[in-house]
C-alpha cells in the first residue's frame, strides 16, 4: 500500500487527476470491466498471482498500458511484448521518461501515424 501510495504522489506530479490501484487479478478485472481508464500501469504480479489475464481485458478494451516488474525474464510478457516495461524499483525520471515516450506513441498510433 506505501508503494502505490509514493506511485500515486509522483502520477500527480505528473498530471493525473485520477489514480485507481487493484492488489488482486480479480478486482483489476472488475476495475477493467466497469470503468474507463486513459491509461493503465500493471503489475505483472498482483498479489502472487501473474496478471496475464489483466493484461488481456486491459487490451481487449483498447486501453493502453505500460507494464511494471521487478522480473527480469521477457518471457513475464507473452502476447504482450510491445508494451512498455518500467523496471522496478524505479526512479521518479524513469517514470516521467516511460510514460512519456508511451503517451508520445499512443497519440502518433491514434493518428494513425
Amino acid at each position: 500500500m506505501l508503494i502505490f501510495m509514493i506511485l500515486e504522489d509522483m502520477l500527480a506530479d505528473l498530471g493525473c487527476e485520477s489514480v485507481t490501484g487493484a492488489a488482486t487479478v480479480e478486482k483489476a478485472l472488475t476495475l477493467v470491466d466497469t470503468q474507463v481508464f486513459d491509461m493503465a500501469m500493471l503489475d505483472m504480479n498482483l498479489g502472487g498471482n501473474r496478471s496475464d489475464a489483466v493484461a488481456d481485458a486491459l487490451a481487449a478494451h483498447g486501453v493502453p498500458f505500460v507494464f511494471s516488474t521487478g522480473y527480469s525474464g521477457r518471457d513475464m510478457r507473452d502476447g504482450h511484448r510491445d508494451r512498455p516495461v518500467l523496471k522496478k524499483p524505479f526512479a521518479y525520471e524513469e517514470l516521467v521518461e516511460v510514460l512519456t515516450a508511451f503517451s508520445h506513441a499512443e497519440a502518433l498510433r491514434k493518428c494513425g501515424s
